[in-house]
């Protein structure tokens, strides 16, 4: 039998949020079908290679691509990121390679796929808070640079005590937008600066490192340290379902 990821208690939890945030009807056969989609994020591995343990993988498929497209698996990520400490919020991006069989999806939308050191990639942009726990995210193509995303970022937090990033946030656009929030920005500014870092925050700029944390932990999912899925919104969905994980093993 394969591996499986949810307990009894994790899996209750999960099937009630998508029941009450998805309009996702109570089936018997959900839970394996979850833990089909665990396992190809797990593995990274194609969809036909899912073992028939979870049951037909492409009715597996299906379903996932259903919860993906009317956003149940982003949302499910949403409210079990209940009541976080937003007095320190982290962000941060991080590159992931796009493999080439993602490429060359038959539509028009944008799928955050672009070029970065001559490869496909794409940017996860991440916010997290003060246990370093993720609470928002966004994904862009590899080549778009973190302080341009950081603007929509920031519009998705609510408001908070401190915003914490590093150089490559150094924009007072970034730091206005901060401030008109409600709240501080904690940002080192480049060495060629006028202005300098005499108000910088430096013992609570050296927890910088909870956001790396966080990528570490969902690259330990191959589906997501490699990008596999063709449509943004699956990437998207799949990211949803890490950052879930982790959001799970604290509350259950």
């Amino acid at each position: 039998m394969p591996r499986t990821m949810l307990s009894n208690e994790q899996w209750k939890k999960l099937s009630n949020l998508m029941i009450f945030t998805g309009r996702v009807y109570q089936k018997c056969d959900h839970r394996k079908a979850f833990e089909g989609i665990l396992y190809r994020m797990r593995t990274g591995g194609p969809w036909r290679d899912i073992p028939d343990y979870f049951g037909d993988w492409s009715a597996i498929y299906r379903r996932f691509n259903l919860w993906s497209k009317k956003g149940i698996l982003v949302s499910v990520f949403r409210a079990l990121k209940n009541d976080p400490d937003l007095e320190w919020v982290f962000i941060d991006g991080t590159i992931v390679k796009a493999h080439q069989h993602c490429a060359g999806a038959a539509t028009d939308n944008t799928q955050s796929i672009g070029k970065s050191v001559a490869v496909n990639t794409t940017k996860i942009h991440m916010a997290v808070d003060s246990y370093g726990l993720p609470i928002e995210f966004t994904l862009t193509g590899g080549e778009v640079d973190d302080s341009k995303e950081a603007i929509n970022l920031i519009d998705l937090l609510p408001s908070c005590g401190y915003i914490i990033a590093d150089k490559g946030y150094d924009s007072e656009t970034i730091r206005e937008q901060i401030r008109d929030k409600l709240s501080l920005p904690v940002i080192p500014r480049k060495q060629n600066s006028k202005v300098g870092n005499t108000d910088i925050d430096w013992c609570l700029y050296k927890y910088c490192h909870l956001v790396d944390n966080v990528f570490t932990r969902l690259k330990q999912y191959r589906g997501i340290a490699t990008r596999y899925d063709k449509l943004q919104v699956n990437y998207e969905s799949t990211v949803a379902l890490g950052c879930s994980m982790i959001w799970l093993s604290m509350s259950v």
